[in-house]
């Protein structure tokens, strides 16, 4: 559903990412791991169009896609989730949500059951402004709303930090039912290995900006990833 190839991004003069080759399928979590200051967040902001690559392709269900800006790759069909949760703090709940209808066709601007279903605590929540709820409320809104794009491919970027034990389990409980219909493709970048080794089908770990070790979960102990975490 997603695949880079060659990517590369550069701050200015100084280049992050040096040629990543990454395949992330529908129906599968592909996760991104290494310690922080590696390329991660830089990775999605490449893929997202945030912050435009300098080279490489990027081919969203086998069509390569021109370098557009977030809303462009947001209409193709990929839901971002990005560190820090950015949710509108001025805005309601539902209003966080009716953001995503910018990608949407007028005869889907609602909220979908499933949403409510999923986060029942923003349903009671709907009326309150973004920035007055806690952090594991502003990440289940922050996922939520990428979830209202319907998207093909979704990046999480670090979703457990900061986040309350039992919010997480919720958003592991999420992120596998999301998993199981099989249309969508998950990136996920996390450093809480227990959860990112529990949830992943596959892995990519990053180091100075490259990838280092990449394999599937069936050919990587616990053991092995953690041993090429720590090189």
């Amino acid at each position: 559903m997603l695949e880079t190839k060659g990517l590369t991004l550069h701050y200015g003069a100084s280049q992050i990412l040096y040629g990543i080759d990454l395949v992330a399928r529908a129906g599968e979590v592909t996760c991104i791991m290494g310690i922080n200051g590696v390329g991660k967040t830089s990775f999605f902001k490449a893929v997202s169009g945030t912050h435009l690559r300098s080279g490489g392709s990027i081919l969203l269900d086998g069509k390569e896609v021109p370098r557009v800006p977030p809303q462009g790759m947001a209409t193709r069909g990929l839901g971002y989730v990005p560190q820090g949760r950015m949710i509108f703090p001025l805005l309601t709940v539902g209003e966080n949500l009716q953001t995503a209808y910018a990608t949407l066709p007028k005869s889907e601007h609602k909220v979908p059951a499933e949403i409510y279903d999923l986060f029942p605590v923003l349903k009671d929540m709907d009326h309150r402004r973004g920035g007055d709820l806690s952090g594991g409320q502003q990440q289940q809104l922050a996922i939520a709303r990428a979830m209202m794009m319907k998207p093909r491919v979704l990046l999480l970027d670090e979703p457990t930090e900061g986040i309350q034990p039992n919010i997480i389990q919720q958003i592991g409980r999420v992120i596998r039912l999301l998993r199981s219909k099989g249309d969508m493709a998950i990136v996920l970048v996390e450093q809480y290995f227990d959860f990112a080794y529990d949830l992943a089908d596959s892995f990519y770990v990053f180091e100075r900006g490259k990838v280092t070790m990449q394999g599937r979960k069936d050919t990587l102990t616990r053991e092995q990833l953690r041993q090429g975490l720590s090189i």
